[in-house]
Formats: structure tokens, C-alpha cells, sequence
């Protein structure tokens, strides 16, 4: 689509080949971007995604990498960097549960590893990202949070839920931050998004039955739902849109 406004725009996707990542990364590709694939382990998906760009005469790059890892969080930046020639975009997308546990289940370490695969990462990879972002015009972060840092979320999912709250305000505050800078930052807030591994590992068919059932529009979310919000919100380069966030879940949460 090259008539797109995001023709030749340079994205880099964070957990970009994977779930709700793959499908934004997809739409990036179908607007006519250039991108950047993060991964960390879905690294044959990776490769299908350059081959899928490539073969629209867009750029692509993957690069793999632990982003709560401070180094490979500035290495991810600059190869991106050296490879697409600059940075228009930057979709803060990793995350992760890992696991169910509640308050009396909760050990120190386990708290920690999510927030740093969550909220830690997102920070890294931002500081890293935003000088770039500076020198061009009409910037744009999203980041990914979700319904459960609105809610709460479902059971044994405190430290996920306060992480994914922890974005919000995260977003509001670095909107606030790089306005000077002409970035606009803004942020998702999926609820149930099937079709994912997150979903095929931590919810079960029982849950997500009972969740559809508590949904207005009485059904589940697609990737490509987050996917074309989280184009919308990146592309409007002129817009006025910022430190907002965009709920995406069926009528679910609407104050």
C-alpha cells in the first residue's frame, strides 16, 4: 500500500513475530513500513515476516534478544538503527504473564521477573529509542497494556495486572515527557485476545467461555484488532492524539 502514510516508515516491533505481535508487524508490512522484528525465541516466524515484507519490496530486519537485559535493549535500537537507516515508530509489545500466583504464592524473585519483562523492558528499549525518534517529524510510541491493568484481571495474575497499570501511567507520563520532542505516545488496552499463545497457555476454555459470555458484543477479540489500533494510533502523524489510551475489549471496561 503505498499510498499509505506510513510508506517507507521504519517500525520496530518488540516481541514482533508472535501472537498479537505478529499481527501488528503483518499490518505494518500491508501499510507499505519497513520493520524491525524483535524476537526471543520465535525465531522461525521471524524469518517468514522479512520474507513477507521482502516480497512487497519493503525493508526487514530480525533481531533477537532478552530486553530486560539493558544491553541487548540499546543493541536492539541501534541495529535497527543501522539497518532501516533511522526510526519513525517504536511498538512496545513483549510481555508476558509467566505464570498464576497470588499474593500468598508470591515470591520476590518471580514479582521482579515479570515487572522487568513487562514494565523494565519498556523503559530500556524506550530510552533507547527516543533520541532517534527525536530527529524525525511525527513520531509515535504505543505500548501494549491490557484490560487487566484497568480491571484488576482474573485470578493469580496480581504482579501481570499491576505491571500492565503500571504502563498506563507510564504512557500518560512519557506522552507529557517527549511532547517537546514532537513523539506522540500512546497506548492499547487489549482484553480477550484468543487465538495467542498468552491465551492458549494461561486461560482456559471454561475462562474464556465465561469471560465471552460477561462481553457486550458477546464475543472475543483477533489479533488484527489490536493490530489496526495500534496502526491508527502510530500513523496519524499530524494528529493530536496523545497519552491516550485505547480500549480494546468488546464494551468490557468503557468509564
Amino acid at each position: 500500500m503505498k499510498d499509505s502514510k506510513l510508506a517507507g516508515k521504519n517500525v520496530l516491533i518488540t516481541a514482533g513475530a508472535q501472537g498479537i505481535g505478529e499481527a501488528i508487524t503483518r499490518h505494518f508490512i500491508d501499510q507499505g513500513a519497513n520493520v524491525a522484528i524483535h524476537y526471543f525465541s520465535s525465531a522461525e516466524t521471524a524469518n517468514q515476516l522479512i520474507q513477507y515484507a521482502e516480497g512487497k519490496g519493503q525493508k526487514a530486519v530480525t533481531i533477537s534478544g532478552d530486553l530486560t537485559k539493558e544491553s541487548d535493549a540499546s543493541q536492539l535500537v541501534q541495529q535497527t538503527v543501522k539497518a532501516l537507516g533511522c526510526l519513525d515508530i517504536l511498538i512496545n509489545n513483549a510481555g508476558s504473564l509467566v505464570a498464576r500466583k497470588s499474593l500468598d504464592e508470591m515470591e520476590t524473585d518471580f514479582w521482579h521477573k515479570v515487572m522487568d519483562i513487562n514494565l523494565t523492558s519498556m523503559m530500556f528499549v524506550t530510552r533507547a529509542a527516543a533520541p532517534y525518534l527525536a530527529k524525525q517529524n511525527g513520531s509515535s510510541i504505543v505500548n501494549l497494556a491490557s484490560l487487566a491493568g484497568r480491571k484488576g484481571g482474573h485470578a493469580g495474575s496480581l504482579a501481570y495486572s499491576t505491571s500492565k497499570g503500571a504502563i498506563l501511567t507510564f504512557t500518560r507520563a512519557l506522552s507529557a515527557e517527549l511532547g517537546a520532542q514532537g513523539t506522540r505516545v500512546n497506548a492499547v488496552a487489549p482484553g480477550l485476545i484468543l487465538g495467542t499463545s498468552f491465551h492458549n497457555t494461561h486461560t482456559t476454555k471454561e475462562s474464556a467461555d465465561k469471560t465471552i459470555a460477561e462481553i457486550p458484543l458477546q464475543q472475543a477479540g483477533t489479533p488484527d484488532d489490536v493490530a489496526r489500533a495500534v496502526v491508527y494510533l502510530a500513523s496519524e502523524f499530524d494528529g493530536f492524539i496523545t497519552g491516550a489510551t485505547l480500549d480494546i475489549n468488546g464494551g468490557v471496561y468503557n468509564t
